[in-house]
């Protein structure tokens, strides 16, 4: 996985979040600290992170859904482009990585909007259909275990309301979809979640290789 935008050489990825980038002070402190991990690759780009937080304000999101949170990175991008009353219903299973994005939330003023799960994803959005919480959402950003993404993308598209928009990560996942050598369960996985999309009528869709590319699908 690649954290800056697929395809940019440095100097131009520089160029582009020297002249574009606008991050919190939160925010670029919550990077740093991630950027230290072995597993730092699992954050999002912080590109993506500002065209995700573009995209919630220029809709008017007031209540989304974020599956996989990792150290909350992405929680926190989306939750400041929120209204104060807003809400983000964030589902993970790890305690100890989401305890990082717990104290940046609360550092940018967030902490009361992200409402956090820590349970198998699929079980967190089961509830909300059962509850009758269908089309109560506006948007929705996947990125979790590959091999869950359709799943993941079918309860998101009963909860997520006509006109919202539902954002998959990793769709492009280091150019190995395009590989024909990779065979890999993930790589495998994404090349089923992307043809899963391509076909599904419900939705208007653009690939875009931001990061290591962002699915937008809008939901019809």
């Amino acid at each position: 996985m690649s954290q800056r935008s697929i395809g940019l050489p440095p100097a131009l990825h520089d160029y582009l979040c020297a002249n574009s980038l606008r991050e919190s002070e939160p925010a670029a402190a919550l990077r740093a600290e991630t950027s230290q991990r072995s597993d730092a690759n699992m954050q999002i780009a912080p590109e993506q992170g500002q065209l995700m937080a573009l995209l919630l304000r220029l809709m008017g999101a007031r209540r989304g859904i974020e599956i996989g949170v990792y150290t909350g990175y992405s929680a926190l991008c989306m939750a400041e482009a929120l209204p104060r009353d807003g809400h983000l219903l964030a589902c993970d299973i790890n305690p100890d990585t989401t305890a990082i994005g717990r104290t940046y939330w609360a550092r940018a003023g967030v902490a009361d909007i992200v409402d956090l799960h820590i349970a198998p994803a699929l079980e967190t959005l089961d509830a909300e259909v059962r509850a009758g919480h269908l089309a109560r959402y506006d948007f929705a950003f996947i990125d979790a275990d590959k091999t869950g993404t359709i799943d993941y993308y079918e309860r998101c598209m009963a909860l997520v309301r006509p006109g919202g928009l539902i954002m998959l990560d990793n769709t492009l996942w280091d150019g190995r979809v395009a590989d024909e050598t990779c065979d890999d369960e993930a790589t495998e996985a994404i090349r089923a979640a992307n043809r899963h999309l391509a076909a599904d009528d419900r939705v208007d869709l653009a690939m875009v290789p931001i990061a290591d590319g962002l699915t937008l699908a809008y939901r019809r």
